[in-house]
């Protein structure tokens, strides 16, 4: 199967809306490491809408919520819910977009110091860039340095 085309993916799933103005972030800010990555406190947080089975799904527009997600729970308690790719492979297994069990190898083989808990899942492709940066980005970022992230490992869907 070829990859998605994203952008006429998008065009196509917004074309009752105004034309998307795509974002250029020229200003990233990079942050070496403090410390070896082995000695990191590394979280998990994906864009895939993973939720675990006993937590509401995601809607489909703009929803901007967080799903925190214990590093325990067993990936067959995981669902998906995401308007924006085919998330077949997704429900089949979420490791391909979330991918907790490895991890968990991370840290099992001292890759990575430790893994944070919990784990945190949204759903990726809002269309407000103010919402994502304002709200969505802004609450992560509470939610990291609540649990003591050295760095996070983003998984986008």
């Amino acid at each position: 199967m070829p990859p998605i085309e994203y952008i006429p993916r998008t065009r196509e799933l917004y074309k009752a809306h105004k034309p998307y103005r795509w974002v250029v972030n020229h200003d990233v800010p990079w942050t070496p490491f403090a410390k070896p990555i082995e000695r990191c406190r590394v979280a998990l947080v994906s864009s895939a809408g993973i939720f675990r089975k006993d937590q509401e799904p995601f809607h489909t527009k703009d929803d901007i919520s967080i799903r925190e997600i214990p590093i325990n729970t067993r990936t067959n308690d995981l669902r998906v819910s995401h308007f924006g790719y085919r998330t077949q492979d997704a429900g089949d297994d979420p490791n391909c977009v979330f991918p907790i069990d490895r991890m968990k190898d991370l840290e099992k083989e001292g890759f990575i110091g430790k893994l944070v808990n919990p784990a945190y899942s949204f759903m990726g492709g809002i269309y407000s860039v103010r919402k994502v940066r304002e709200c969505l980005a802004a609450k992560l970022v509470s939610l990291l340095t609540s649990v003591g992230a050295d760095l996070m490992y983003i998984v986008p869907a």
